[in-house]
């Protein structure tokens, strides 16, 4: 009974499968079929219908006639043999051999992929026909109307073309066999070969029309304007050269001359009407025509320059061979008062190189000018540097005499600071006399004494022949720091003395109330009268806190009062 159980089980699984398979092979040549309908239904034989509009001669007939040997085989041959393998197909679906079904549906697949490739191709070069056809034809009018008129114009305004105009005779009679072998092609039904007549024909009637716009320009700049310029130019030269300009460096009669030879070459590819060459050529004929322009102007301004500066440079040597002079002398008066640094006395020995150097040139610029053998865009450019290191010696002789004088202005500043040092100590002793004070601590006794010996040393520094300011200025930035630390130091202590004394005095009034008190008053001002006011103020503070807690911020408070009254 198992058995037989078993045996039903696995026949209902078998078929199951089956027709699930089957199923599948049913739909993919469901799929196959579509694909073949689709196909058919392609409009190839209505687009062909259109090409008997054309002339159905030469390349057109035999591409029309391959057209429709394909289309004739793929309807009455492949796409029949195609349903006989898509019958087959479910045939072997329903007979369950799926191997001979799927290896059918394969070769169904390829015959469909050829057909459909073979139709793409007609239909590409239906399109390409039929195309081409009408764009030739309406391309066609455009070329033939521009070369209607590029023609019409030429023989109406035959002299401004020159000699240029039998080259564009011959470039519009080379179209015209164009425009005929087109004709010819279209006739024949050569649409596709046509075509690229047309495309041909498209790029040279548009350079034509490029060149025709262009040549009487560039003909007149070839015969008229720029011969006129290069006349200009060697009138220019022979004018300046009688007035004396020094000219030979600029080699212009071989650069003219060059030019010319250029113009030639141009009028020559003008000839030809080769457009590209000549404004290649006439934009760099141009441009040394302008360099040349350039070069002699600037002659012409280097020779003004020269007349208007020279004697201002010259003024200039003279009032600085003065001040060197005098800064000279003034250096070594003020040796014998200061003592200066090595860079310092370097600068006066730099100057007089420079100036000595400077003077030499300016001879030698006078020498040439008086030889007539230097161009004045040379003799401009010396001159104008030599003015140029005029200013820079002229700024440094001044920066170097403030200098000197500075050393004056140093040496009477820091007179005056030591002297405000000295009224700075003064300020100090009278602060702790009016404080009442039995005396300053040993620290503040060690800054009083070490800012004394810091003032005489530069007082002693200053009574120094030569003077060395820089030492002076050491010795005086150290007795500044000094008294401003001492004099901060007895405000300090001035402070702490006075509440030290304002706490011991509210305290006396419970001295007889607590002996620990009284004890611990009697420290705090054997505390103050040994200078030790902060172990007062502590001492005598701790003992207050102990009777009335609060009492020393309320005295403190009191204090600031009073302090900020008297202020």
């Amino acid at each position: 009974m198992e058995i037989l159980i078993s045996a039903i089980l696995i026949i209902l699984i078998l078929f199951v499968v089956g027709y699930i398979i089957r199923k599948k092979y049913y739909k993919e040549v469901d799929q196959l079929d579509s694909q073949k309908l689709e196909l058919m239904n392609r409009p190839v034989a209505e687009e062909m219908a259109k090409v008997k509009q054309l002339n159905m001669t030469g390349e057109t007939e035999e591409m029309f006639e391959r057209w429709r040997s394909t289309w004739d085989d793929i309807l009455t041959v492949r796409l029949p043999k195609v349903d006989e393998m898509i019958f087959a197909s479910e045939e072997f679906a329903d007979k369950y051999r799926f191997k001979q079904a799927k290896e059918s549906n394969q070769q169904v697949k390829e015959s469909l992929h050829e057909i459909e490739k073979d139709m793409d191709a007609i239909l590409q070069e239906l399109n390409e026909v039929v195309g081409s056809e009408e764009e030739n034809r309406k391309e066609m009018t455009d070329v033939f109307k521009q070369y209607q008129e590029n023609k019409k114009y030429l023989l109406a305004h035959r002299h401004l073309f020159g000699i240029a105009g039998e080259k564009l005779e011959e470039l519009l009679k080379a179209v015209e066999v164009k425009i005929n072998h087109y004709e010819e092609l279209t006739d024949q039904g050569n649409y596709l070969q046509a075509r690229e007549v047309v495309l041909v024909l498209t790029s040279e009637m548009e350079e034509l029309g490029d060149k025709m716009e262009k040549v009487p320009d560039l003909l007149t700049e070839c015969q008229s304007i720029l011969p006129s310029q290069i006349d200009d130019l060697k009138s220019g030269y022979k004018e300046m050269t009688q007035q004396g300009f020094i000219l030979e460096h600029l080699q212009l009669e071989k650069q003219i001359e060059e030019l010319s030879q250029e113009i030639e070459r141009c009028q020559e590819s003008l000839q030809n009407a080769e457009i590209t060459s000549v404004e290649k050529g006439l934009q760099g004929t141009k441009d040394k025509i302008e360099t040349l322009y350039d070069l002699l102007e600037k002659e012409v301004y280097g020779k003004h320059y020269i007349l208007q500066e020279i004697e201002n440079v010259e003024n200039t040597l003279e009032q600085l061979l003065e001040k060197n002079n005098d800064m000279n002398h003034e250096t070594k008066i003020v040796q014998n008062s200061y003592q200066l640094q090595d860079k310092d006395l370097e600068i006066p020995k730099k100057l007089d190189k420079s100036f000595n150097q400077l003077v030499k040139r300016y001879e030698f610029l006078q020498a040439k000018l008086t030889d007539q053998m230097t161009p004045y865009s040379q003799l401009e450019e010396e001159l104008k540097d030599i003015a140029e290191q005029l200013k820079i010696i002229k700024e440094d002789q001044t920066k170097f005499t403030e200098r000197l004088h500075n050393l004056r202005k140093d040496e009477l500043s820091a007179k005056e600071s030591i002297h405000a040092c000295q009224r700075k100590i003064k300020e100090i002793i009278r602060l702790v006399h009016n404080s009442h004070m039995p005396g300053l601590p040993s620290d503040c006794e060690s800054l009083y004494e070490r800012a004394k010996e810091q003032i005489e040393n530069v007082y002693k520094s200053l009574n120094e022949k030569p003077l060395n300011m820089n030492l002076v200025q050491k010795y005086l930035d150290e007795a500044q720091d000094t008294v401003d630390h001492l004099y901060a130091k007895t405000e300090e202590y001035i402070e702490t003395a006075q509440l030290a004394e304002r706490v011991i005095q509210y305290a006396n009034r419970y001295r007889r109330q607590s002996s620990e008190l009284a004890t611990n008053l009697e420290e705090a001002e054997q505390a103050f009268r040994s200078y030790e006011y902060m172990a007062a103020l502590e001492q005598a503070a701790t003992a207050v806190e102990k009777i009335e807690p609060g009492a020393l911020k309320r005295i403190e408070e009191i204090y600031e009062s009073e302090e900020y009254s008297r202020s």
